[in-house]
């Protein structure tokens, strides 16, 4: 299944509804929507506490769950879309600003979550092991988001430092995406351009 974040509150980008802005004629949410559906069966969306929920892309099998409380950070959204996970084994988590995710990166982090003996796969570059996206084995993941989310942490580093992470190193994953466009995020208005 994909877990799509998107319940941040846009601060660098100055304004609440960055996932509804333009990118490349839809907006920017649905990218990562559609991304993750061609290699998932199901996608479930987390949007903020108390939005309503956001526009969804037609022809793809997503659901929308909600943030428990507001502002409580990444893990507390991820929880949300552990909770919508019925029946999976595995979850790729992406942002919902993440419009430019690579497939053939996505499927070679499937493969390796298969494979290799670890809870979590992440990617990573000159920055060290980045935490989106992810893929996660969902009940180690939700132990330990749960303990995580009660020692106050909330940052999804440290869930993947928390579980046996398998990280992908820079050389393989980038000969899948020589752009390196799997990890972009937009953060600012000119992001989008």
């Amino acid at each position: 299944m994909g877990i799509v974040l998107a319940g941040g509150r846009s601060l660098r980008f100055g304004a609440s509804d960055k996932l509804s802005a333009e990118y490349r004629g839809m907006p920017l949410l649905h990218h990562a929507i559609l991304r993750l559906a061609e290699v998932c069966p199901r996608v479930v969306v987390v949007a903020g506490f108390g939005t309503p929920d956001p526009a969804l892309p037609p022809g793809v099998q997503v659901s929308v769950v909600h943030d428990a409380t507001a502002d409580q950070g990444p893990l507390a959204g991820l929880l949300a879309g552990l909770g919508g996970s019925a029946g999976a084994e595995l979850a790729i988590v992406a942002g919902g600003d993440m419009p430019d995710l690579r497939v053939p990166v996505l499927l070679e982090m499937l493969k390796v979550a298969g494979e290799a003996p670890a809870d979590a796969v992440a990617l990573n570059d000159a920055a060290g092991m980045r935490p989106l996206p992810c893929v996660l084995r969902l009940g180690r993941a939700a132990e330990a988001t749960h303990a995580l989310l009660r020692a106050r942490e909330g940052s999804l580093r440290a869930l993947l430092r928390a579980v046996r992470t398998a990280a992908i190193d820079e050389e393989t994953w980038t000969a899948l995406d020589a752009g390196r466009r799997t990890l972009f995020d937009v953060d600012a208005p000119a992001d989008l351009e």
